[in-house]
């Protein structure tokens, strides 16, 4: 099946109005072309114009494309399952998110007591019936009365606080704004004082440059029900413009942990402050870990100790206990080793008076799935036999390890596999029994599908990982492809962040109709600890490139698909991703999906949240690393008369992360420059940004993606 054509009826002109600009600026002594700098600018007449275009062109071919009101009926079916969270204790309270088969947002709840009706407590539709309005984060307070809780609209992500009154669902404090990607850190309630919170706020406009109002954030005390100009910055003045902050207190209000990383740097420093010592507007902080290319979090328990969860001098995790009052590196002492072949991802202790002695379970992955090991908290050593491990459901995700805050003999976690929607459950140490907490709500037939995880070598003979699901009448008797398939292969390879089995409605739905979904754990994340995650970052980010094109390969030479039936997807980084992969190696693939992306790589930090992220890819101010960044920037690699394969551009008008602009400027290169015939398309939407979304507007999206790579691989989804 060949892709549908956008003809000249499609727009009132048969060509997108792109004119080319000789346009060259000189950087460290080269010559680097921007012919499309005009499209930076939404607002640009001309910009206007060439958006117009493209929204037309992609309606006329979407409205072409077979099969896809059938695909989006069946994402809707995968996502009814709904959604269920783990519970959050507060006393007799207990906090849980939920969403119900066919709502659009997940909705907070709350129990107030055992027995007693489930109540809700924050519903963002109930807030914007239009559903562009999302729960960001929320956090009870230690005695679980009031509520912090952030929203957003139009998929901003810039996050409104406000604060409730539990037992009555009344708004009593805010809104405080700027709370952007803020931390809540509640200290307990006083006699005779005001309730009082940390949290994370950026400096106000009229106090920063234009160009930095994104940045330049400070840590805060705010008591509720105050003004929150009158808010005391207790952390943050004279640090990096573009720091982010963490912020912890002990239940008991003593202990206030903050920390601090330059963007997204994969390491940063840890203070800590007695409150007994010194007052919550004017913490003293004790150095903790500084100046150190290591990245660690801290917290006190509640046996006095300050646990410390870090890889420094432990790529793959370790954790290690010190005194609160003596936290320096010197005095920490090991409780649980690195491990030879797992991460240690999570930690959670268990000191509830019904146990023998305290215990600690350890959340691990290994190749990105999980497992999770008992150990005695006081040594550190794993109990033995089946003692000392919590059998999983499968060979799948499991996290956010939750206890109660009080003490307590139980741990909730969230598992899901390729099947599996997330549910929740429950670990009981006094007999080692591990039971369904919760479920999500809805229940949804799930097609017969094989998962497994192959390794390939890429260029350099690196080991690579991927994870591979087809429906199993597909494979035959020696479990090997009967034919190669319609196939996408998914992607990321960045900043540490891993890839893990997980219940994806789209690939669900691609594979049920044939395809083949694969998903490479490539260099640049997290699966296989830190080293691997800087294998694939700053000067080493050809490797993640590489890593991919050896996975294209490997999947046509052991006969799963072929170049002609191959797809790539990615967002994000993954838009990077694939970004490069269509300029460095566009004969691999018949199609690109290409998300959200980062593609011009000089002027990527002058835009969105770009001068964030300049730790994991360099900075184009600095030459040499500038050099890195030329090398594989996407914009720049493209070649005039090359057949580049179909090309569609997923773009968000509210992503505050990773500005349009990028798309827009390949998209004009590319239709200026592929000699293919293949289209080159760009999907844009209104009122969503880069994260969460309503399930409406999720379903839309894949729809429009799947059946854009069934047209250009030939899956039939009719």
């Amino acid at each position: 099946m060949s892709t549908p054509a956008v003809g000249p009826s499609s727009t009132p002109g048969s060509v997108p109005p792109a004119p080319r600009l000789d346009l060259v600026e000189h950087l460290h002594g080269v010559a680097v072309a921007d012919p499309y700098r005009w499209l930076e600018d939404p607002d640009d007449p001309r910009t206007r114009e060439w958006s117009a275009w493209q929204d037309a062109a992609w309606e006329r071919f979407a409205a072409a494309l077979p099969g896809r009101e059938r695909v989006e009926r069946r994402v809707r079916e995968l996502l009814s399952t709904g959604a269920v969270g783990s519970p959050v204790h507060r006393g007799e309270r207990v906090f849980r998110s939920r969403r119900d088969p066919g709502a659009e947002h997940a909705v907070l709840r709350v129990v107030d007591a055992p027995g007693a009706p489930e109540r809700v407590l924050v519903d963002p539709v109930a807030l914007d019936p239009s559903g562009t309005t999302t729960l960001d984060s929320w956090r009870p307070s230690v005695e679980g009365d009031l509520l912090a809780y952030q929203v957003s609209e139009g998929g901003s992500e810039e996050s409104v606080l406000r604060v409730l009154d539990v037992a009555t669902g009344e708004v009593v404090d805010g809104p405080l704004d700027r709370a952007r990607y803020s931390p809540v850190a509640w200290l307990p309630a006083r006699e005779g004082e005001p309730r009082a919170f940390y949290y994370v706020r950026r400096l106000p406009p009229e106090a920063v440059p234009e160009a930095e109002r994104q940045y330049h954030r400070r840590v805060y005390l705010h008591r509720v029900g105050t003004d929150p100009a009158t808010d005391v910055e207790v952390f943050g003045a004279g640090m990096s413009m573009t720091n982010y902050y963490g912020a912890w207190t002990s239940r008991d209000g003593r202990w206030l942990v903050l920390s601090a990383s330059d963007g997204t740097a994969p390491r940063n420093d840890v203070w800590i402050a007695d409150l007994s010592a010194s007052s919550p507007q004017e913490p003293v902080l004790r150095e903790v870990v500084t100046g150190v290319d290591a990245q660690t979090s801290a917290w006190v328990g509640r046996d006095g100790r300050l646990y410390l969860l870090t890889d420094l001098d432990a790529p793959r995790g370790r954790l290690a206990v010190a005194d609160p009052a003596d936290p320096g590196v010197a005095n920490w002492r090991e409780l649980v080793p690195q491990s030879d072949d797992a991460l240690l991802e999570d930690v959670a202790v268990l000191d509830g008076p019904e146990l023998d002695a305290p215990l600690l379970v350890a959340g691990w992955t290994r190749h990105a799935v999980s497992s999770l090991t008992v150990h005695e908290l006081a040594t550190g050593r794993r109990r033995e036999g089946a003692a000392g491990t919590v059998e999983l459901p499968g060979a799948g995700s499991a996290g956010g390890l939750v206890t109660r805050p009080d003490g307590g003999h139980e741990v909730w976690f969230g598992y899901t596999d390729t099947t599996t929607p997330t549910h929740v459950h429950r670990y009981d140490a006094r007999d080692g029994s591990l039971t369904l907490d919760a479920a999500p709500p809805g229940a949804v037939r799930v097609p017969p599908v094989t998962s497994r995880l192959l390794e390939y070598r890429s260029d350099d003979g690196t080991t690579v990982r991927l994870q591979l699901t087809v429906r199993t009448d597909a494979l035959d008797e020696d479990g090997r492809p009967r034919e190669a398939a319609p196939a996408i292969l998914y992607g990321y390879g960045g900043f540490g962040i891993s890839l893990s089995p997980h219940y994806a409605p789209d690939a669900l739905a691609w594979v049920e109709a044939g395809g083949v979904y694969a998903v490479a754990n490539l260099r640049g994340g997290g699966e296989e600890g830190e080293d691997w995650h800087r294998a694939g970052m700053r000067e080493h980010k050809q490797h993640v490139f590489d890593d991919f094109h050896a996975a294209a390969r490997f999947l046509v030479e052991q006969g799963w698909t072929t170049h002609a039936q191959l797809c790539v997807h990615g967002g994000s980084n993954g838009g990077l991703l694939v970004g490069a992969a269509l300029t460095q190696q566009p004969q691999l693939f018949a199609a690109v999906v290409c998300s959200a992306p980062l593609l011009d790589m000089v002027r990527y930090e002058q835009h969105g949240l770009g001068a964030t992220w300049n730790d994991e890819y360099g900075s184009a101010a600095v030459a040499e690393e500038f050099g890195w960044l030329l090398s594989y920037s996407p914009y720049h690699r493209v070649v005039e008369g090359t057949a580049y394969p179909a090309v569609l551009f997923t773009v968000f008008d509210g992503d505050s992360r990773v500005d349009p602009l990028h798309a827009r400027k390949l998209c004009a290169a590319l239709q200026h420059a592929t000699s293919s015939g293949r289209p080159v398309l760009l999907r844009r939407e209104g009122d969503v940004g880069h994260g969460a979304r309503s399930v409406s507007r999720s379903a839309g999206l894949v729809r429009d993606t799947l059946a854009f790579a069934a047209a250009a691989t030939g899956l039939d989804l009719s």
